[in-house]
């Protein structure tokens, strides 16, 4: 098996086995229904031990991804678990929808060491990749994005040019998220923030604190500022 890495380290053989899974079911050539290589043929193929394939199979069938059929085989499920995922809105989309432009200014792109972002992603250690970018609408500034970002989930996020599509759009095109978790407060903002935002002194921002989760993993922890004279929030679940 040719080894992969992330920021540098090697990819788990089980983890590189479920995204050789995942890569056939997105592309089309695995279809829901279609019977998945039994464990022996993976082993074969991938030249790993059974135990390593028989974790990428049994954390993929946790995912929903596969089900087993106890005689019979391990089959791509169905997708009907699509029907509850969290549909979150891409802040361009929303804009466009005004009839609006929207335009990206990336503050920062890097990876990070910060004990509280590890945490929040539910991680053992870092770095995880780390993104600060102000969203304008019409040219003026309406949030203030600073999200970090699971490497386990995302491996290129990094290299991704978000002046083009915005975090939200770029990782829910690529997994679609299954939970989330909100919290949302009216406060102060820091001076930076306020003044990336171009607010007066003394006006309170719309704060939301978000994390999404992709399967089992925490994907994103994510801090959303907005002035209040200049945004709402509304949505659905």
């Amino acid at each position: 098996m040719q080894k992969k890495t992330v920021n540098g380290a090697p990819l788990p053989a089980y983890e590189q086995i479920k995204r050789h899974v995942l890569a056939k079911i997105e592309s089309g050539a695995w279809k829901p229904g279609d019977v998945v290589p039994s464990e022996t043929e993976m082993v074969k193929e991938f030249g790993v031990a059974r135990m390593t394939v028989s974790r990428a199979l049994r954390e993929l069938m946790a995912d929903g991804v596969l089900n087993r059929v106890r005689g019979s085989g391990t089959y791509v499920a169905p997708r009907q678990y699509e029907s509850t995922v969290l549909q979150i809105r891409n802040i361009a989309d929303e804009i466009a929808a005004r009839g609006h432009r929207h335009a990206a200014r990336v503050l920062a792109l890097e990876p990070s060491n910060d004990p509280n972002a590890i945490a929040a992603l539910e991680l053992e250690a870092g770095p995880v990749f780390h993104s600060r970018i102000v969203h304008l609408e019409e040219g003026e500034p309406i949030q203030y994005e600073d999200r970090y970002v699971n490497p386990e989930v995302f491996p290129d996020y990094l290299a991704q040019d978000f002046t083009v599509e915005t975090p939200n759009h770029y990782m829910v095109r690529l997994a679609p998220i299954q939970r989330a978790e909100f919290r949302i407060y009216a406060q102060k903002p820091e001076a930076r923030v306020r003044q990336y935002l171009d607010m007066e002194i003394g006006e309170p921002c719309l704060l939301l604190l978000r994390r999404t989760w992709v399967g089992r993993h925490v994907a994103t922890s994510v801090r959303l500022w907005h002035p209040s004279s200049r945004f709402h929030l509304a949505g659905t679940v």
